[in-house]
């Protein structure tokens, strides 16, 4: 008995050492870090705002070339590409896509369009996935390189040309370009393209909010920062438009209403109130590469937290680093790092870069600098293997979150990895 005692004590902390470990999560309540945090008003201007959300329908020249749409084909071949079945793309898939987009046809069309509900804004137009090695940590599924970005609906676009199979549209739009379904958007003429854009407009403050016709039809689920023309209100309701199809794809405009509390009149007021509503609501989005599944990547969570306060910014991360103020880390040793943005940072208004990720300064808690990031997973380092702990979901966190795995890649930390801060105001 004493032996098999023995065994069993040795097997059991034999077991409770190999359970692998979870990192280490700080409080997830956007309360406890705004409260002692000062972050003055900002001075924003909802006609800057509208300038840039309206813009694809008021482009002088197109700023995207022919060129530009066949960028897939620089970038992805048979070799280097696969599929939903983890196999290898064929030639032949890259040759019907590149008979399928229609090249000599862009530019043609040229018609102001509203989306219907929210899309993918594909590369190609194919629903199809495009991963490279599955086989290596950080690609495959999710990260489909024909999701060029989600797109909500009711959004401004500007059609420039159908598909072969007329089955696609090429859109422009105020942050990006792609395909989308050509039943997914409408086409609107001048006087609804005037009416649209020169009503007073409201800033949707609620995500995933079900927007209803006037007979209680379903229409689609409003997101954060979406703009909707105001038409009137009651004592608990805004009246706004909203567009649907009609005949031969013409838009049609109802009138419906939409909770005050969801809508608000004029850009929301940079308050800790209202900051920590955006954030609550950000906090329940998964990770969605390029807005996949109706979630949100890195960048696509810090425009929308921006969004209800006015704040245009643009889709990658890469440009969104560079709006405002920027302050280069690179060359510098983490302490260092750490040392600048103590010093420099300004809370809830300063981005932090690293190659692909981007994500917001909260400022320093228990001495400890926090930040709000949308993140995929923690790099990690076996026998110079690289792997990942999946985290998939937007959180408060360190700079140095996941540090207490025992696999832990310090080269590949945020901290260490940081190339930049940008103070937006």
């Amino acid at each position: 008995m004493k032996i098999v005692f023995f065994v069993g004590i040795v097997l059991f902390l034999s077991a409770c050492s190999t359970q692998p470990k979870k990192p280490v999560w700080i409080a997830q309540n956007p309360e406890i870090y705004s409260h002692y945090i000062d972050a003055p008003p900002l001075s924003i201007s909802q006609e800057q705002y509208e300038k840039q959300y309206f813009s694809a329908w008021n482009l002088q020249t197109l700023a995207q070339e022919k060129r530009d749409i066949l960028w897939p084909f620089r970038s992805y071949n048979p070799n280097n590409s696969y599929g939903e079945n983890l196999q290898k793309r064929e030639q032949s898939f890259f040759d019907a896509m590149r008979k399928n987009i229609n090249l000599q046809e862009y530019a043609t069309y040229n018609k102001k369009a509203l989306t219907l509900r929210s899309l993918n804004l594909r590369a190609l137009p194919s629903e199809k996935p495009l991963f490279l090695d599955p086989k290596r940590a950080g690609e495959g599924f999710p990260f489909d390189y024909l999701q060029n970005s989600s797109i909500a609906a009711n959004k401004p676009v500007l059609i420039t040309h159908y598909s072969k199979d007329r089955e696609w549209v090429h859109i422009i739009s105020s942050f990006t370009y792609g395909w989308v379904k050509s039943n997914d958007v409408v086409i609107l003429n001048n006087a609804q393209v005037q009416e649209w854009q020169q009503r007073e407009h409201l800033f949707s403050i609620k995500d995933q909010t079900s927007i209803y016709s006037p007979q209680g039809f379903f229409l689609y689920k409003a997101r954060l920062g979406m703009l909707l023309p105001f038409v009137g209100e009651e004592s608990h309701s805004y009246i706004v438009l909203v567009a649907k199809k009609g005949k031969d794809n013409q838009a049609v405009f109802l009138n419906v209403k939409v909770s005050k509390e969801h809508f608000h009149k004029g850009v929301l007021a940079f308050n800790q109130k209202n900051r920590d509503t955006i954030l609550t609501q950000l906090e329940q989005s998964k990770y969605g590469w390029g807005g996949m599944f109706h979630q949100r990547d890195c960048s696509s969570t810090m425009r929308d937290f921006f969004a209800p306060f006015g704040v245009w910014l643009p889709r990658n991360s890469s440009q969104q680093s560079k709006v405002g103020r920027v302050i280069s880390l690179q060359g510098l040793s983490d302490r260092e790092k750490l040392d600048v943005i103590r010093e420099k940072a300004v809370a809830y208004r300063t981005l932090l870069y690293k190659k692909g990720h981007i994500v917001l300064y909260v400022g320093i808690h228990n001495n400890t600098i926090i930040v709000f990031q949308n993140m995929w997973g923690i790099k990690t380092k076996k026998s110079g293997k690289e792997g990942r702990y999946i985290v998939g979901k937007a959180l408060f966190s360190t700079l140095e979150f996941g540090k207490n795995l025992e696999n832990y890649d310090e080269n590949s930390s945020l901290l260490h990895t940081l190339e930049s801060i940008n103070i937006l105001f």
